[in-house]
């Protein structure tokens, strides 16, 4: 009977999409509600205030997605370029790169016979993809492609943007500093525990820290408004 293969589903094979998509979110509920509370705190309409805040989600939108986009396409050129001078090098001098990666096993505790033997029979069948692995620590698991990244971004900014315009939308006018900041404040919450849970990482420090500066945000934007809207 043939046996069944073990399938594991490591943490790790997620960071490429967690990490934009969280910073995605976050930034958007961050930025977005604290320019709506500085807003608010100046005593402007509720027109101009939603104005604000859609021009804050595109913008911030764009803004993400270009930023993730040239971040992880440096990543990539980087990536690209260490791959390139391991070919060259492998093609100069084999013996050498042998020699390398034995010595890499042998530091991580194998016997330097077993070494030479793991190096020989991987370098057989995959030298770059061994020599990207163990030397310069490239695994396609952790791989992020730069236009997944920047649509990640991009529409993830906007889903969270759009929670704080709803909640002002909807909130009475003499409450809705408060409603702002409380719903945004909630929902960072709830998004810091699903991440870190998601991650592995401790659920109460992952979202007291997200809140924290979700928080320290909002009451900075909003005493800039109180401070420029008075003094106007």
């Amino acid at each position: 009977m043939p046996r069944a293969r073990h399938r594991e589903a490591h943490r790790n094979q997620r960071i490429g999409w967690l990490r934009a998509a969280v910073l995605g979110a976050n930034d958007g509920i961050v930025s977005t509600a604290s320019l709506m509370v500085g807003v608010a705190a100046a005593q402007v309409g509720r027109g101009e205030l939603l104005l604000a805040g859609v021009a804050g989600l595109v913008a911030g939108a764009m803004s993400m997605a270009a930023g993730e986009y040239v971040s992880v396409s440096s990543q990539s050129d980087t990536e690209r370029a260490d791959l390139a001078r391991e070919r060259a090098e492998l093609s100069a001098q084999p013996g050498q790169e042998h020699k390398e990666l034995a010595a890499i096993y042998v530091q991580r505790g194998i016997s330097p016979e077993l070494a030479e033997q793991v190096a020989r029979q991987l370098m057989a069948r995959d030298p770059l993809g061994a020599h990207a692995r163990d030397e310069l620590g490239i695994s396609e698991s952790v791989t992020v492609y730069p236009a997944q990244a920047a649509l990640t971004s991009a529409a993830t900014f906007a889903v969270g943007a759009v929670l704080p315009l709803l909640a002002a939308w909807a909130a009475p006018a003499a409450y809705l500093v408060a409603v702002v900041s409380g719903t945004s404040l909630a929902v960072l919450t709830a998004l810091g525990a699903v991440a870190a849970r998601a991650g592995g990482a401790p659920v109460v420090r992952a979202s007291l820290r997200v809140v924290f500066w979700g928080a320290l945000a909002m009451a900075l934007t909003a005493g800039a408004g109180m401070l420029f809207g008075s003094g106007g």
